[in-house]
């Protein structure tokens, strides 16, 4: 079948070729003409493991391309699917319109009985919106349908997550698009979950703002162990060994979520409440909670040190996570801006990251150890794989008797058994 994938950014363009690779005639469209210009050679617009090889085979292979014309990119198309990756300000307000202007923009270029199937970030009702636009345009003799399936995006494991997803949740308007989507999910899964589109919207608010309330509750938790003298890694343990509760569960203490689609949602369904005049006291706590745990590491350097004036801080991990090069949201970048407000000399190393932010007053290292040397403390933040390959010889070799504050306890196995380093973590006492 003919699919476009709009919108290419992280979430279009893993989707368009992953889509390409399970045999599908697709066309990229976004109206970015650089964005485009790079696809064409095999360039995708972020780094995302595997991600670039995936679409240098899906334009050898022809199965995949590349344009801003939408006209031609919906000549025949069977599906339009929409992969926005929602743009958010900077208080994690949603740029809704952004997203269904451009879908509206395209509406006089959909073939008869098309699919517009929408994987973008939206509050629920926006398909409804769309639908209700369309019909209000007139378009003759164009049958058109519509269709949400929620992202399942997961940066550094996407390409994965799409090809063998656990399930797919799809919401239809229409009985006769099931066989439709059936086809295009066919290479990838048969396990769909098919719903209402009201259903399927909500279903993705629901399972994030779950997400979201199940690590501020694991944060919550971690933090008074500090205090009681319990280890919440062993309290993670007892629950997940609880039926009701599961090993796969996300109660891992460790850092805030910081921003992305767990925050977008729990907005979403902040507003709601507001909207229909309903309270919503839990999901308000959960982002409050957040909130406050997202200075757990910046609290936790003070107890130790008091006045950083003069200190030096190494900063292990700067991505949003690792995997990617991603630095928006990113909370190791919002620890570097405010230890170097603090008056600390701020020196970082990330094996993804090639430049720092012109106005970030810090050092990127060429290695990791390179970070360490002169150090007072030093703080791992991303989880980089790279790093469970450094010693603790070669830290203590670096800088004797290192305070270490490893939020997540990434490197516990490594440098949290050292009595020779100070390994600080959350949910463990001093």
């Amino acid at each position: 079948m003919k699919v476009c994938v709009f919108g290419l950014w992280h979430l279009g363009t893993v989707t368009a070729a992953c889509v390409a690779s399970g045999g599908h005639e697709v066309v990229g469209l976004d109206f970015d003409a650089e964005v485009i210009s790079k696809l064409q050679q095999g360039i995708p617009p972020l780094f995302e493991p595997d991600l670039e090889a995936l679409v240098q085979a899906g334009l050898a292979s022809g199965k995949l391309r590349f344009t801003t014309d939408p006209a031609g990119a919906l000549a025949g198309a069977d599906v339009l699917w929409v992969a926005y990756d929602t743009p958010v300000d900077d208080e994690d307000n949603a740029q809704v319109d952004f997203v269904t202007g451009r879908v509206e923009s395209v509406f006089p270029h959909l073939a008869a009985n098309t699919l517009v199937l929408i994987s973008s970030q939206l509050p629920v009702g926006t398909t409804r919106q769309l639908e209700a636009r369309y019909r209000e345009q007139q378009y003759p003799d164009t049958h058109v349908s519509f269709g949400y399936s929620p992202e399942n995006l997961r940066l550094g494991g996407a390409i994965r997550v799409f090809t063998a997803p656990d399930r797919v949740v799809v919401g239809l308007r229409e009985a006769a698009d099931k066989e439709k989507v059936q086809t295009l999910l066919q290479p990838f899964t048969e396990n769909i979950v098919w719903m209402s589109v009201e259903s399927a919207e909500m279903t993705k608010h629901a399972l994030n703002a779950f997400l979201a309330t199940s690590v501020t509750f694991a944060n919550e938790i971690a933090v008074l162990c500090e205090y009681t003298g319990a280890d919440a890694k062993e309290v993670e343990r007892g629950l997940k060994s609880e039926a009701r509760i599961g090993p796969k569960a996300y109660l891992a203490p460790g850092a805030a979520f910081a921003g992305g689609t767990l925050a977008r949602d729990i907005r979403f369904l902040n507003i709601l409440g507001e909207q229909f005049q309903q309270q919503t006291p839990l999901l308000s706590g959960v982002r409050a909670s957040n909130d406050r745990h997202k200075s757990w590491v910046q609290r936790k350097l003070l107890e130790l040190l008091p006045d950083l004036r003069g200190k030096t801080v190494a900063i292990w991990g700067l991505t949003y996570k690792p995997g990617t090069d991603t630095l928006r949201r990113s909370s190791a970048i919002e620890l570097c801006y405010w230890a170097a407000e603090q008056g600390a000399t701020v020196k970082t190393h990330d094996p993804a990251v090639r430049a720092l932010p012109d106005d970030l007053h810090a050092e990127l290292c060429a290695s990791a150890l390179d970070a360490v040397r002169g150090a007072n403390v030093l703080i791992i933040s991303t989880a980089w794989a790279d790093y469970r390959d450094i010693s603790a010889e070669e830290v203590q070799a670096a800088v004797p008797g290192l305070t270490v504050i490893d939020q997540s306890r990434f490197l516990e196995k490594t440098l949290g058994v050292d009595a020779r380093l100070r390994y600080v973590t959350i949910g463990k006492p001093l």
